[in-house]
């Protein structure tokens, strides 16, 4: 039975194979007003007349503000509440809790002008001006706030890589904004970014990559490179990627560290249990002993160590007092001089201190002899470029008497 079924199976799926695969549009239908001329992306401007009633419950969001934006939002709060109030927004400002909020009223007929406010008080608090940030509640104008705080975990490397972002002057930012067609800030944590969707598609890769430590200057040159692209209509159903740079990424040898930690041989056995403190005091014998015998104990060890520093301090202050060891030229001269007592011994038995005086004698004399060998030699080599005539007699000097 198991081979017929086997064998109905193969035949069924044979037949469906030659009869074809299967059409997933059947049972579509067409759509008259969906068709290739439709800008999906344009934003319709919304009318009065699309929502004639009122909206069945109240909506509202709420957001926090640094206590440095205090003053500046308690300066622009009156125009917020005058452009709120045109698209039947209601706003409040509280400064005990340092929060914003955005709510709507029986009189809105905009059922999206509500996210855009929150979009607006959240870009308040992000410290955009509020000429700038009131752009956001046209329908053509979106906003984005990129967290940049928890990419990087060394705050060091933090700062330079949000630093790049801006550039030198601000230079990196500006084109940045020139390119995308938006507005961005770099505040803190955070990066704040406002215009189309398009731009900011744009703006958050290169803040991201600009955070994997990728530079901004190399996405920035693959924006100006597109943009040129995008003014050729031939190019417009092609594929770019011929076109754009491809960056190597290069393996820069890193610092080699200050400190170099010695791997310790892998073993599998646990190292060996350290003695406890009441394991010390059974091996002393401490631990059977009553408080007043500790003291007393610590107390002749502190006395013994005392002693045995001061014998040492004293002894460092004796050797202040001894003589130094003698030089080496100093004990031949013994040497010599003892030689000359010992054969003296034999003549009188009192030559032993002559001897001393006559080796002394003698090194003066090979002293003075080398001394005057110097002099003749210099001499004799000034002779070759001096007259002889000319007399090389120094001047005596005239002492204390003379004056």
């Amino acid at each position: 039975q198991i081979a017929d079924v086997s064998e109905k199976g193969g035949r069924t799926m044979a037949g469906e194979a030659a009869a074809g695969a299967k059409n997933h549009n059947k049972y579509r239908r067409d759509k008259p007003w969906d068709h290739d001329g439709i800008d999906h992306w344009k934003a319709e401007e919304w009318k009065a007349e699309y929502m004639p009633g009122s909206l069945l419950e109240e909506s509202s969001f709420a957001t926090l503000f640094p206590k440095y934006r205090e003053k500046y939002l308690r300066e622009v709060w009156p125009l917020v509440t005058r452009t709120l109030k045109g698209h039947s927004i209601a706003c409040e400002l509280d400064l005990i809790e340092g929060s914003m909020t955005v709510k709507t009223t029986r009189k809105t007929n905009d059922p999206y002008i509500i996210l855009k406010a929150r979009d607006l008080i959240k870009l308040l608090a992000r410290s955009i001006p509020a000429q700038q940030a009131l752009k956001v509640l046209d329908d053509a104008t979106h906003c984005d706030i990129i967290k940049i705080g928890g990419m990087v975990a060394n705050k060091e490397r933090f700062v330079r890589r949000r630093q790049r972002i801006l550039g030198p002057d601000g230079a990196t930012l500006k084109a940045l904004e020139l390119l995308t067609n938006c507005y961005v800030l770099v505040q803190g944590n955070t990066v704040a970014a406002m215009g189309s969707i398009q731009g900011l598609k744009q703006v958050r890769k290169v803040v991201e990559d600009c955070m994997n430590n990728v530079h901004p200057v190399y996405n920035i040159k693959i924006l100006m490179i597109k943009r040129e692209l995008a003014k050729d209509p031939a190019l417009a159903n092609e594929n770019w990627e011929r076109f754009l740079p491809t960056f190597a990424k290069k393996n820069v040898d890193r610092k080699a560290p200050l400190k170099v930690r010695k791997k310790k041989a892998y073993t599998p056995f646990p190292p060996s249990q350290q003695p406890s403190k009441i394991d010390m005091q059974l091996e002393s014998g401490e631990f059977f002993l009553n408080e007043q015998q500790r003291k007393q104990r610590k107390q002749q060890e502190k006395q013994t160590l005392a002693a045995e520093t001061a014998l040492q301090r004293k002894e460092e202050r004796r050797q202040v007092y001894e003589a130094p060891a003698e030089s080496e030229a100093r004990k031949r001269v013994e040497m010599h001089g003892d030689g000359g007592g010992d054969g003296s011994a034999e003549d009188g038995g009192s030559g032993g201190g002559g001897g001393g005086n006559e080796s002394l004698e003698a090194l003066k004399q090979s002293a003075l002899s080398a001394a005057r060998g110097k002099r003749k030699a210099a001499a004799g080599e000034l002779g070759d470029y001096v007259d002889a005539d000319v007399t090389t007699k120094r001047p005596k000097k005239k002492g204390a008497r003379g004056r």
